[in-house]
């Protein structure tokens, strides 16, 4: 198999970055993916016989193996548990992913950021972070650099929510429902969602329950994943004068069939652990696939980008945070 060595070699690295995402679940797993996959280019940079042997196998991995893990990712979302619990959360979801776009799509057209830097960074901060840039990143053709890219400002913000939302809610007042709202809303990552919420609980009690509620909306948020991407489908087929068929985002159909099959599993009294291995599987094959990325990543291009991105990703967080609390003042959540 001409893609086998280069595959190995990303399975293989992804097992330290797996460890200490589980280790610091506040950085999460894909970023360590990314930086080993820096340093094990940085390792083997003057071995070009061992560079050309794997690249096929990397580049296999950054893109398809990434879509295969965006698919598995369907097998954790049971739909009648968000039906039924994240109704509650809709309208802060649906405003703050709203609010978020067309501040992106602004600064997009004020500050003259690339299309795809500010697509991905935009879909990341808006719906659910690495798992977004994951299932956007082939739709829309965005290469290596820029995927990494957005992932690393989406991961900065991450860190400071997961470490000061808990202490702002309590400074705020809200409750433990309004903390679960907003955790599942303005926390881009699950990683980082589950550290802000553990958080929370640990103060309050385990009774607070803030943990699950705030994994229930985030699973709510992610299935925006579906539109986002089929609009971004047909859009990018249009820009470039393909047929929709050619550009439609097939994967993301096997995704909501992963979900549909989950949720009636399910229903018909399957033990929802049975599906814990897909997921497993998943965030493995993303820690894969991120080191790809970081292998394939040019640092000083990456550098050479500038604040552009980074002042986006600022603008989409505040947005998202300001919008999610407004919104819960208004519906009297808090």
């Amino acid at each position: 198999m001409k893609n086998k060595s280069g595959i190995i070699f990303c399975a293989l690295l992804a097992y330290p970055a797996y460890l200490f995402g589980s280790l610091l679940p506040v950085v999460g797993a894909p970023v360590f993916g990314i930086l080993i996959g820096i340093l094990g280019a940085m390792i083997i940079k003057n071995k070009s016989e061992l560079r050309t042997e794997i690249r096929p196998g990397i580049q296999f991995t950054s893109k398809k193996i990434l879509q295969a893990a965006v698919v598995l990712l369907g097998f954790g979302m049971n739909l009648g548990v968000v039906v039924k619990t994240g109704m509650t959360s809709l309208p802060v979801i649906f405003s703050t992913i709203s609010i978020s776009l067309l501040v992106s799509f602004a600064y997009y057209k004020i500050a003259k950021v690339p299309y795809k830097n500010a697509v991905l960074i935009g879909v990341g901060s808006s719906i659910c972070g690495g798992s977004a840039i994951a299932a956007t990143a082939p739709v829309i053709g965005a290469d290596e650099e820029e995927v990494a890219q957005a992932i690393s400002v989406i991961f900065l913000f991450n860190v400071i929510a997961a470490l000061i939302f808990p202490t702002l809610g309590i400074l705020l007042g809200l409750s433990n429902e309004g903390f679960s709202i907003f955790a599942g809303t303005a926390v881009n990552d699950t990683s980082s969602v589950t550290a802000a919420a553990s958080a929370w609980d640990s103060i309050h009690g385990t009774g607070s329950m803030v943990l699950d509620a705030a994994a229930v909306i985030k699973m709510t948020r992610t299935l925006a994943i579906i539109p986002i991407t089929l609009v971004l489908g047909m859009m990018q087929g249009r820009n470039q004068n393909n047929s929709i068929k050619k550009s439609f985002p097939t994967f993301i159909l096997f995704f909501l069939l992963a979900s549909l099959i989950t949720t009636c599993s399910i229903g018909a009294g399957i033990d929802p652990e049975v599906f814990t291995i897909f997921k497993t599987i998943s965030k493995y094959l993303i820690v894969m696939a991120m080191v790809a990325i970081g292998f394939c990543t040019d640092i000083k291009k990456l550098i050479r980008t500038g604040a552009k991105p980074m002042i986006q990703g600022f603008l989409c967080w505040v947005s998202i945070a300001l919008t999610s609390l407004l919104m819960q003042h208004i519906l009297s959540i808090w």
